[in-house]
């Protein structure tokens, strides 16, 4: 009779289970909703509706009037935007790569055994990165015046002194400078726990075989890091094209200009667009543009990194 009693009873258990497991998964949706209902309303919505306001012409003010490719038309006719475009390219390049070199031979430095005080050393790199970007460049500004301590180090060497915020060139090794400091540390914190990461035990089983240390950093150290090379890259690449705080506090508005242009980026060109001309149109089909120079920067980085990495995928 228990036997019956169990089997008659086995469906209400069935019932009582499954509606247990959809409390569960009832609740952990919602603990997980309001991450994605803060990023579809502040994320998504704000992509779809730039997609959407780059086909308008508007002023914030007015109606929107439907133009078509208008503004993509104006964004890559205008000379000022492909300048733009040649200035963070540059200024990428000189601030990310030696970025991250000096970043990955400080993560070593700090990574050997040899070294004290490293604590005190990760909290000194580390803190430019929490540093407020518009203090760190007015001290910039400071230093790359005409009479700053740039040009006074220079002339102390007996090199003329350079047009840091006028110059081509000057304008941007001064923000290159500034992102570089800035980053530095952050990336030697990203490298070192990868360091820290690798066993030691690879490292004795090389110096056992003979390798040297450079012979070490080739075969062991690089390739077991290129996970955090390949991220620090991209993130680097990807923050060095939303360049914005530094150039425009640097040149401050007349560095949005059409006659100071040695410092503009694009980021810089899409504000000067939305709040400066009142053209909203403009400026959202440049951030799409941005958007794709992004992922097929992303992409290219990516692809180099797989082949330097050996992959054949």
């Amino acid at each position: 009779m228990s036997t019956t009693l169990q089997t008659a009873l086995s469906p209400e258990k069935k019932r009582k289970t499954l509606s247990e497991r959809k409390k569960d998964h009832l609740f952990a949706y919602l603990f997980i909703s309001p991450f994605f209902l803060i990023f579809a309303v502040f994320g998504l919505y704000p992509i779809l509706f730039t997609i959407y306001l780059s086909f308008f012409k508007w002023d914030a003010l007015g109606p929107m009037q439907y133009i078509g490719v208008q503004n993509y038309k104006f964004v890559v006719e205008d000379p000022i935007f492909w300048t733009s475009f040649l200035n963070t390219l540059l200024i990428s390049i000189m601030g990310t790569v030696p970025q991250l070199v000096l970043a990955l031979l400080f993560a070593v430095f700090l990574n050997s055994a040899f070294t004290k005080f490293k604590q005190t050393f990760r909290v000194l790199y580390f803190m430019p990165n929490i540093t407020s970007i518009v203090a760190v460049t007015l001290v910039f500004s400071a230093l790359f015046s005409n009479n700053g301590m740039a040009n006074w180090l220079l002339d102390f060497l007996g090199i003329d002194p350079v047009a840091w915020n006028s110059g081509w060139w000057g304008v941007k090794l001064a923000i290159a400078s500034m992102v570089m400091w800035r980053w530095m540390g952050y990336n030697m914190v990203i490298y070192l726990s990868g360091l820290q990461s690798i066993p030691a035990d690879l490292y004795e089983a090389a110096r056992i075989d003979g390798a040297s240390r450079f012979q070490q950093l080739m075969r062991i150290t690089l390739p077991l890091l290129k996970p955090f090379i390949i991220f620090t890259v991209l993130m680097s690449t990807i923050g060095s094209l939303q360049l914005f705080t530094e150039p425009y506090v640097f040149l401050g508005q007349s560095g949005t200009s059409s006659t100071r242009l040695e410092g503009i980026t694009m980021v810089v060109y899409l504000y000067t667009e939305a709040f400066g001309n009142n053209f909203f149109g403009t400026a959202a089909a440049t951030a799409v543009i941005l958007l794709l120079f992004t992922l097929l920067f992303s992409m290219v980085n990516m692809w180099a990194s797989n082949k330097l990495g050996g992959d054949t995928e």
